[in-house]
């Protein structure tokens, strides 16, 4: 396989700049960089915000916890347990990235155990709504706005009274939540558009794949056109100078002429191949595809060749062919010729071809069963399937098989717009 067939990877997103990304966005991004299955290494980045957000549910913690209610009434050992506790919840901080979900379900009875887990509850409720969707958020968030009257109560502010600060604190809750769905969905777009550039790319590839297969079966379905009839031309006239030596002077000069003519016709054609391969197009732009008016020297190179041919051809205007169709004509009479040669060598086929503007094209190609046994032909069959192909692509149809005597016979209809 040549190398600009293979298919190319795709190059990592922000090469050199991975360390400025989220872990869960750069895992998405490339997923080859890391282990299928295992949770993405922080990056730089998560390191930093991670140890902003600890520093964050700290500051909080240590600032209400001067605002204990009645601190000084309370037990000594109620305050520590109520540090302690919120310590514990700032720790609980790191694991934010791994168990969103399950430290923000955790957080929730610590609004009434604890004071200063304040800061802690409000960073997994915001990296809920950043790393979950919004069924989770919804429960959760839902669960602690319906709680919060209950704790205000609980847990007065002394410095505000028992409405606004259930206003506030809704609020604050609400913002929270909407801040992280909203870095949750510049995320999510990020990555949509970065899988529509991949699938972009994907079907680029998968579009020059097809338009070079198309053209290698084009450029393969006219060589077995072009000198399949070609070569059996070489190879009948070769044979009978092969099985009659001693043929007149004047008949091997005529059959050498006609392998001479033939052979260079043929490597014309293979040159002409060549050149579209190399350049895209024919190296010699004065020779023109052959169209219907060509059919009647084909009929007579056939008929130099030895063969017996009948050209029955009765088309309205035959001038006003389109050159596609008339192409596609002459090359099923000349693919169907080179069957006869081959398979039914010695037969009489029938070229037969009406139509008219409207009406379209009938091209019917036929020969009758051949006397004895013919030894098979390796590769039969590609033709006809080539036959198929051309006829689909104009928009017509082609039909081919056995007749009632035992010949073949191959039948086709092309449109021919009025």
């Amino acid at each position: 396989m040549r190398g600009d067939d293979q298919t190319a990877p795709i190059a990592p997103a922000f090469p050199g700049r991975r360390w400025l990304l989220p872990s869960a966005v750069a895992a998405e991004l490339d997923p080859d960089a890391g282990p299928s299955g295992r949770r993405p290494r922080r990056t730089v980045r998560d390191w930093i915000v991670d140890f902003c957000c600890f520093l964050l549910a700290v500051g909080i913690g240590l600032a209400v916890a001067d605002t204990l209610p009645g601190a000084q009434d309370l037990p000594h050992a109620l305050l520590v347990a109520d540090q302690l506790l919120g310590a514990l919840s700032c720790a609980a901080v790191w694991l934010r990235r791994r168990w969103p979900l399950g430290l923000a379900i955790a957080t929730l009875p610590l609004g009434f155990l604890s004071t200063t887990a304040a800061g802690a509850c409000t960073v997994a409720l915001f990296t809920l709504a950043v790393h979950r969707p919004f069924r989770y958020v919804a429960w959760v968030g839902g669960t602690q706005l319906v709680l919060i009257p209950v704790l205000i109560w609980a847990r007065p502010d002394p410095e505000l009274e028992y409405g606004p600060a259930v206003v506030w604190t809704v609020l604050l809750t609400v913002a929270i939540i909407g801040w992280g769905m909203f870095v949750r969905s510049k995320r999510q777009l990020m990555l949509s558009l970065r899988d529509r550039a991949r699938r972009a790319e994907t079907e680029a590839r998968l579009r020059a794949e097809q338009a070079q297969r198309l053209a290698r079966e084009a450029i393969a379905r006219e060589m077995h056109d072009v000198l399949a009839h070609r070569l059996t031309l070489l190879s009948v006239h070769a044979g009978a100078l092969e099985f009659r030596p001693d043929a007149p002077r004047e008949e091997i000069a005529r059959a050498a002429g006609v392998i001479r003519e033939s052979a260079h016709e043929a490597l014309q054609d293979l040159r002409e191949i060549i050149g579209v391969l190399r350049a895209g197009e024919p190296e010699d732009p004065a020779r023109p595809q052959p169209t219907l008016a060509a059919l009647d020297a084909l009929v007579a190179e056939s008929r130099e060749a030895g063969m017996k041919v009948t050209l029955d051809r009765h088309v309205t205007d035959a001038a006003a062919v389109p050159a596609s169709i008339g192409r596609t004509v002459y090359r099923i009479a000349q693919e169907c010729l080179t069957n006869a040669r081959k398979h039914a060598p010695g037969t009489e086929a029938a070229v037969t071809v009406t139509g008219g503007p409207g009406d379209g094209l009938s091209v019917t190609v036929g020969n009758p069963a051949p006397e004895g046994d013919v030894p098979p032909v390796p590769g039969s069959g590609q033709g006809l399937i080539g036959l198929t192909e051309r006829a689909t692509l104009t928009g017509g149809r082609l039909e081919h098989g056995p007749r009632e005597d035992g010949g073949f016979e191959v039948r086709a209809w092309l449109p021919w717009p009025a």
